[in-house]
């Protein structure tokens, strides 16, 4: 039986590699999908609305990955559209299948603020 990590790591690499049969057989039924833009979507709902973002996805690369019983936690860099950025995510597993994922928004890569330096919050939020 795969553990948590693994899980987490076949369903973002079938992101990244549009591969949907790959990610059906990771994805548990119940599934909820948590992000910024996003509350507790259904599996249903992920499929209809976050799946087809795949398609602009250029790249996955696995920068730091953990487990502590049911749950993985994973910080990666992905790119879509040309454009470059870092996630983190926190995943429930259970008997090899994703129940829960929660998305947290990372930063450019490579980074817009000047090292040492910030960027100015205009209070919308994350991008």
């Amino acid at each position: 039986m795969l553990g948590p990590l693994d899980a987490v790591k076949i369903a973002l690499q079938a992101y990244a590699d549009k591969d949907r049969d790959a990610i059906e057989a990771v994805i548990g039924d119940p599934y909820s999908f948590t992000s910024p833009l996003d509350n507790a979507l259904s599996r249903k709902t992920y499929s209809t609305r976050c799946w087809p973002n795949s398609e602009a996805c250029t790249g996955m690369k696995f920068i730091h990955g953990a487990e502590q019983g049911h749950w993985a936690f994973i910080v990666y860099e992905t790119s879509t559209g040309g454009k470059t950025f870092r996630n983190t995510e926190l995943h429930r597993v259970e008997n090899g299948r994703i129940l829960e994922t929660q998305v947290y928004f990372g930063w450019d890569v490579p980074h817009k603020a000047e090292p040492g330096g910030f960027l100015q919050d205009d209070a919308s939020g994350h991008s």
